[in-house]
């Protein structure tokens, strides 16, 4: 029995060991698959020295072997057993993993109570204490610390170019510069982008406007993403789409301490009722050392169309927004979590209406695209996928210096 468990627990471990030192998108990781495949070859020793300690005891020190075998094999087991109850799905690996950190504590105990010959006990000892630390060290910073390390973010900015004049001054284009600066030590998948451009009319009062307007467009903050300012004369009104477009394709990603620049052009008819335009630019972007993208990053439905879509959907298309909907199949970042969750897949929302665009994802196993995930959840989610969405704008520009050039 002790031998067939050392044997399971080898195998187990030189899977996911291999797996983690060769493909674990973390340095961590790597030294934790590293870990688990020395620990592999110790418990495939141990095994040989548990067959010489009970049978031939061709070797003085084989139960000293099996005796450090077994405790490296029981503590491995429990460590990937509280890995697995806390983070996997699967039923069958929890199972696994509690029969062999059962046998594990069985095979030290039988392996102890025979006796076993330490020549120098306090040196075995702080061996095992010093190696445990270590391995109980490495699994807090990967399993504990990571997840909850400071965020890196890149930075998105924008900026508006002078107006250009149509031949026949009917019509007008403003250039708008979008840069996206990724300064941090990991690159990041681009899971989608949108750039919009808002029309606003701005009238003015003849006199100063009571208090209780001003109370009343403070109200309306909170039903919009446009913060309109408290003003003396101005009489803000919401604003109104005019144009929107993805500005980086999705899918694609930004590496570390790279920037990417385009321009996109916003055109407006000369006599355009609006008194301003505000540009709006945002990014959804998941850590490329948090998960694996799948290409492609496909489209699979619009909102309105024939194709099942979440019901929370079908409630947005009620306030006028649609969408058009993306997926990708992604993989964990490490080979412990690939092996013990169920596969997910990120679904990125293009999101547009009267009053604006947006881009959102998230990352969910599938069939449960509909179920609306509690805030913890969102945060646990975003933690884990290092999903970010960087949001800037407005960039706000009159437009009556344009349109007095007719």
């Amino acid at each position: 029995m002790i031998v067939l468990v050392l044997l399971m627990t080898t195998l187990l471990l030189a899977r996911i060991g291999l797996d983690d030192f060769a493909h674990d998108l973390t340095f961590a990781g790597r030294i934790t698959g590293a870990v688990l495949l020395v620990v592999s070859f110790t418990t495939l020793v141990a095994a040989a020295a548990v067959l010489d300690y009970y049978i031939r005891q061709s070797f003085p020190y084989s139960g000293l072997v099996a005796l450090i075998g077994t405790f490296a094999a029981l503590l491995t087991n429990a460590m990937l057993l509280v890995q697995t109850l806390k983070n996997g799905d699967s039923a069958t690996y929890p199972a696994l993993l509690s029969a062999l950190t059962a046998g594990s504590a069985y095979a030290v105990f039988a392996v102890w109570r025979t006796s076993v010959a330490i020549p120098t006990p306090k040196r075995v000892a702080a061996a095992l204490i010093v190696s445990s630390i270590i391995a109980i060290a490495n699994f807090g910073y990967q399993n504990l610390y990571l997840p909850y390390q400071r965020q890196t973010r890149p930075l998105i900015t924008l900026s508006m170019g002078k107006p250009a004049l149509s031949k026949d001054r009917t019509a007008f284009a403003v250039p708008v510069d979008i840069t996206l600066r990724n300064q941090g030590d990991t690159g990041f998948y681009v899971l989608g982008t949108e750039v919009h451009a808002m029309g606003k009319k701005v009238p003015l009062s003849p006199k100063d406007r009571l208090r209780q307007q001003w109370r009343t467009d403070a109200e309306q903050w909170r039903n919009s993403s446009d913060v309109n300012p408290l003003s003396r004369r101005e009489m803000n009104q919401p604003g109104e789409l005019v144009e929107a477009k993805p500005w980086m394709p999705e899918g694609t990603w930004v590496d570390s301490n790279d920037t990417f620049a385009t321009r996109v052009v916003v055109q407006l008819p000369m006599d355009t009722p609006y008194d301003q335009v505000a540009i709006y630019a945002s990014a959804n972007l998941a850590r490329k050392d948090r998960l694996v993208l799948q290409p492609p990053l496909r489209f699979v439905a619009y909102s309105w169309g024939r194709e099942k879509v979440p019901k929370w959907l079908n409630m947005q298309q009620k306030t006028g927004r649609d969408s058009l909907i993306y997926r990708a199949r992604v993989h964990e970042n490490n080979a412990i979590d690939e092996h013990t969750r169920d596969p997910r897949f990120v679904t990125v929302y293009w999101t547009f209406g009267p009053h604006g665009a947006s881009v959102g994802s998230s990352v969910t196993r599938k069939g449960e695209e509909s179920r609306i995930p509690s805030p913890a959840e969102q945060f646990e989610q975003s933690s884990r996928y290092g999903l970010v969405n960087l949001v800037t704008g407005p960039v706000e520009r009159t437009l009556w210096d344009v349109k007095s050039q007719r």
